[in-house]
């Protein structure tokens, strides 16, 4: 099965409330770069040479709305078809429309058990002659053939979500993480990977509004985080966890807000999977250190 599966997380589809605040947060703090904008209501967001990694919809949501798995090529996309149809998920195959307007040389449709649309394609549009460009003096994302990062979550059914990302993408499993939801109880968090990323995705069985728990976006240099995480407290954008260090795939990040209220993790120096040395393991805490819910600004020091 080792070409009958997704390679990569390709793109995101977000419906969001208020696409102006969006655009100013999207480019000024996390430093995507616009790539197109179609009428009034949608707006591309590029991080690497791929035309496009997040595509923004204005909407009531303010949720993710779509998702897209890279495969190898076209047989690897049916065989991934044959497969999920198999399992008894709806598969429609993308008309060129569909392909064009993603950007894609194809794809087919079907949704997860939670109902998230979710998109299999081969054949992204990749413009070499048109470099990423941040509106930030950042170094770049971590990309390219790894994926745009990773996603969180929130499902009604960690096991049946599992049993479609594994059995039907062709995800594996990297770890499992028990977490402590104060009030909600106690869950068990399963993470997958499709490349060498140590997860793109990972799902949590707990209540919530809102599908979409996090995105992760990887920085190359570790100053760039620091310089954000500042930027944050400056530009007065919410931070919802301190910086720290993931146990399970080593990630220095911190988290904050988007305008459509769940949360961006912004990291640097993610572990990486070899899957023929890779064994499975389990944690007990999220974090070896850090990661805490803020309590008071930073002060600025003066000099």
């Amino acid at each position: 099965m080792s070409n009958s599966r997704v390679t990569q997380l390709g793109y995101l589809g977000i419906e969001v409330s208020n696409l102006p605040d969006w655009e100013e947060y999207a480019t000024t703090i996390i430093g995507l770069e616009p790539t197109a904008i179609r009428g009034e209501s949608t707006l591309l967001l590029r991080l690497d040479e791929n035309h496009h990694r997040i595509a923004l919809h204005t909407g009531v949501r303010d949720d993710l709305t779509s998702v897209g798995w890279e495969a190898y090529d076209e047989s690897a996309l049916r065989a991934i078809a044959d497969r999920l149809e198999s399992q008894g998920f709806d598969v429609v195959w993308g008309t060129d429309a569909d392909a064009r307007q993603r950007c894609v040389m194809g794809m087919i449709t079907t949704h997860d058990p939670d109902g998230v649309r979710t998109e299999v394609f081969y054949g992204p549009l990749v413009q070499a002659d048109r470099p990423f460009r941040s509106p930030r003096s950042i170094g770049g994302f971590v990309a390219g053939k790894m994926g745009l990062g990773h996603i969180v979550l929130n499902v009604a059914n960690r096991d049946t979500s599992m049993r479609f990302y594994r059995d039907g993408l062709g995800l594996r499993v990297s770890d499992f993480i028990e977490l402590d939801m104060g009030d909600a109880g106690a869950t068990t968090a399963v993470f997958l990977h499709c490349g060498p990323r140590h997860h793109s995705i990972a799902v949590v069985q707990v209540p919530s509004p809102k599908r979409l728990h996090h995105v992760m976006f990887e920085l190359r240099n570790l100053d760039d985080i620091g310089s954000t995480y500042d930027l944050c407290h400056d530009q007065g954008v919410p931070i919802t966890s301190t910086l720290g260090c993931h146990t399970n795939d080593k990630m220095v990040s911190f988290y904050m807000q988007t305008p459509s209220g769940f949360q961006i993790e912004y990291g640097h120096g993610g572990l990486l999977i070899d899957d023929n040395t890779w064994e499975v393991q389990l944690h007990q805490a999220p974090s070896i250190w850090g990661h805490r819910a803020p309590t008071a600004p930073i002060p600025h020091a003066s000099v």
